[in-house]
């Protein structure tokens, strides 16, 4: 048997892990003394508020090799085979912690994905994966797939503010504030290197929405995967985005609520798409 195992940078909500039957290895966000599992003791847009209303920046705590070990002996006692597809190494530890945790299992049946992305990058990656496996393909074959696609997996966010770029340490609270008071909208993307990274600055949404339009139409999206429109709290701007991209001829499969591990970062109002190019 071949199972799918991701970590909760995924954005699946926990009622598609269980439909899925796919493994979770969960990313704790620790807001001033507690810390929280989302799906377990909370839920996204309580996560926004709360993010909107502390003082204390959330901490996302990686996964201990020992919550992958758990897993790992699972899949050994019962002779499955494991691919783990997992946020990318250069925005977290969680790739390291498995490869800690393989090496102790001792099990090479265990196959370690970096995605090199995050959020719905990731869910594409192992939706894909759980289809090819019911199509009797080989782990092996997955691994192959997934690898070859992972740098075509695309997301292009518009950020409503700045704040938490700067609360989290990636700007400087000067370079915020000028930013906060111009209007400017960082759009945002994840590089082939698997970092968070600024693809251009807008002066108010409407022009954020036509430069990320701009991005897609300099490329062609692969119909065979889903597009989503996303989000992180409030769907008012992804509403108005979805029409937009709607008009330019972009067929969006669903919104999507971005979760805590990224939503930490891009804050409230954020907007932007995930897709597959060709």
């Amino acid at each position: 048997m071949i199972r799918i195992l991701v970590d909760s940078s995924s954005d699946y909500l926990m009622e598609e892990i269980k439909e899925k039957h796919l493994e979770l290895a969960p990313i704790g966000i620790a807001i001033g003394d507690e810390t929280y599992f989302e799906g377990q003791n909370l839920e996204r847009d309580r996560f926004y508020e709360m993010l909107k209303e502390s003082r204390a920046f959330p901490q996302t705590s990686q996964p201990s090799p020992q919550e992958f070990l758990d897993i790992f002996k699972d899949a050994k006692e019962n002779h499955d085979d494991l691919v783990c597809i997992l946020l990318s190494s250069a925005l977290s530890g969680t790739y390291q912690s498995a490869v800690l945790a393989k090496q102790m299992v001792g099990y090479e049946r265990i196959f370690l994905i970096d995605s090199l992305s995050a959020t719905f990058n990731i869910k594409i990656m192992a939706d894909y994966a759980l289809e090819l496996a019911e199509k009797k393909k080989t782990a092996e074959e997955i691994v192959e797939t997934i690898e070859a696609m992972k740098s075509k997996v695309k997301v292009y966010a518009a950020l409503d503010t700045l704040e938490y770029l700067a609360r989290g340490g990636r700007i400087s609270k000067t370079t915020a504030a000028i930013g906060q008071l111009a209007n400017i909208k960082p759009i945002i993307t994840v590089s082939e290197q698997g970092e968070v990274t600024l693809l251009g600055k807008a002066l108010g949404k409407n022009k954020a929405i036509s430069q990320i339009l701009q991005y897609l139409g300099e490329l062609e999206i692969d119909s065979r995967f889903p597009v989503y429109a996303i989000y992180s709290y409030g769907t008012k701007n992804c509403e108005h985005f979805q029409e937009k991209l709607s008009q330019a001829g972009v067929s969006v499969a669903k919104q999507m609520q971005i979760g805590p591990t990224i939503g930490t970062h891009v804050g409230p109002g954020a907007f932007g798409v995930v897709f597959v190019r060709q």
